[in-house]
């Protein structure tokens, strides 16, 4: 089999989580987080639409990591980033990390909204 390597050139890439965190860049980053191909930083949870409404016109997509189980976000937050132009693709946030990471690859205008896992099951 052969294998090839992908490359993302500069963009944010989501090495890794676990209870509390997500790892981006090799960077460590607590609690609830926006990535972007651009940039990762904090985000304050369904009751903060509005950072992620700052990416309209740059994203088409937002992956929505509700952390360990998928959950419903709240109406209201999902018909805001819609009223913004901005797709919103609801999963637990393991699934939101690997989404957003090979649609990165694909050079695909997307960002993952994340709220962190408690544990890891194992």
């Amino acid at each position: 089999m052969r294998l090839t390597e992908i490359s993302y050139g500069t963009a944010k890439v989501i090495d890794g989580y676990g209870p509390g965190f997500f790892r981006v860049d090799g960077h460590v980053l607590r609690g609830a987080c926006l990535i972007t191909p651009w940039d990762a930083g904090p985000w304050g949870g369904f009751d903060d639409s509005e950072t992620p409404l700052s990416l309209a016109g740059r994203i088409d997509v937002l992956f929505v990591g509700t952390g360990a189980e998928i959950a419903h976000t709240p109406a209201a937050f999902r018909a805001a980033l819609e009223a913004g132009g901005i797709g919103v693709e609801v999963m637990n946030s393991p699934a939101a990390c690997r989404t957003y990471n090979v649609l990165l690859s694909e050079g695909r205008r997307i960002a993952a909204a994340l709220l962190p896992v408690a544990s890891i099951k194992g």
